[in-house]
């Protein structure tokens, strides 16, 4: 089968046709991937800012029809349309049992085992995943059913960056309703951190990019103010008369921008990093001002959400026309054009591009 593998850091995806699969284990399943969308975490795999071995086929924002089930599965069958989850919910964990799913210990060895083959040798997918492929294999707690009326690439996008953002603003900030909002980064995860505060009631929501095509877009999807971060000062004291913002979401993963994401909460209010930054990037604050401050600053992965419960409720809002999934495909692909749209990503277009598997 055809599969985009990303070879050695920095180079461009390599696309082959001699791909194969591991054999079906217990507990795993087999899925034919019918959308993907190209992430910017996949960028991030092919820069070096997310770590992962080589070579390994790219990929974590899919959805697809389920093939055939291992032993031991009994809430998925051959035809269901399923999204994927690259953290998986095994619902016997810890961090599950707790109600923090997307802290699930099992997402380290669904990465770390690799379900594709080439060249008779093993090859891993990206968090496990490896969505650029016309096929692969998953643990079965890293699948959520969906209905069989709702289009395939609406369903991929909700798989990282909708959960993600929209995550990010209910689950993690806890946008209350008549609040003030400020998202740093307008990409497809700010572009969804924009509508989970629109959908939380927030009164003013700002968005600030570099880009201006990306400010005209987050104005679509719900922003009531944007401006490039020169102006940022000046629209904060418009819209909070200097106090700064009840939340601030920063969805870059830039030292920079998130120092700055901070300092944009009000005393008292909340900062929320949901971008993903390098390892080796620091950020530095002074013992007092977190004292004096009594701000909040937590971390947001996967939108703080519970897959198994908030990807339904995403699709719910979607058929009730509450979210706007369609217009965030900025063009629609095939997998010999990944290299391209992983380009346009990197010169900042405006948010995603959508894979189709024939």
């Amino acid at each position: 089968m055809k599969a985009a593998i990303l070879n050695a850091l920095n180079e461009p995806l390599e696309i082959r046709n001699d791909v194969g699969l591991a054999d079906l284990q217990a507990g795993d399943v087999h899925v034919k991937i019918v959308s993907s969308g190209v992430c910017h975490s996949d960028v991030s795999a092919q820069n070096g800012t997310i770590p992962t071995g080589f070579p390994c086929v790219l990929g974590h924002e899919g959805a697809g029809v389920v093939q055939e089930v291992g032993a031991g599965i009994d809430d998925l069958k051959a035809g269901d349309h399923v999204i994927l989850s690259f953290t998986p919910a095994c619902r016997k964990c810890k961090p599950c049992l707790r109600g923090q799913s997307y802290l699930c210990e099992a997402m380290g060895p669904m990465a770390m085992t690799p379900h594709f083959r080439l060249n008779d040798q093993p090859l891993a997918g990206f968090t496990g995943c490896g969505t650029f492929a016309e096929e692969l294999i998953v643990p079965s707690s890293a699948l959520v059913k969906v209905d069989d009326d709702i289009p395939l690439d609406i369903v991929s996008l909700i798989g990282c960056g909708v959960t993600t953002g929209v995550g990010a603003a209910i689950n993690t900030a806890k946008v209350s309703p008549g609040s003030s909002v400020v998202v740093f980064g307008a990409g497809g995860v700010g572009i969804s951190a924009i509508q989970g505060a629109r959908i939380a009631g927030a009164a003013e929501i700002l968005a600030v990019d570099l880009v201006e095509g990306k400010l005209k877009m987050a104005e679509q999807f719900g922003a009531t103010h944007v401006c490039t971060p020169d102006a940022f000062e000046g629209m904060k004291n418009e819209i909070t008369g200097g106090e700064g913002f009840d939340y601030a979401l920063e969805c870059i993963g830039n030292p920079t921008t998130i120092r700055a994401t901070y300092d944009a909460a009000r005393r008292g209010g909340t900062a929320v990093v949901v971008g993903v930054g390098r390892l080796d990037q620091q950020i530095s604050f002074s013992a007092f001002e977190f004292f004096y401050a009594d701000k909040t600053l937590r971390g947001s992965m996967y939108g703080s959400a519970n897959v198994r419960t908030f990807m339904p409720k995403l699709l719910r809002l979607w058929k009730a026309g509450k979210l706007d999934v369609e217009n965030m495909i900025s063009r629609r692909i095939e997998l010999e054009e990944v290299n391209d749209a992983f380009r346009a990503m990197q010169e900042g277009e405006v948010i995603r591009s959508v894979i189709e598997f024939q």
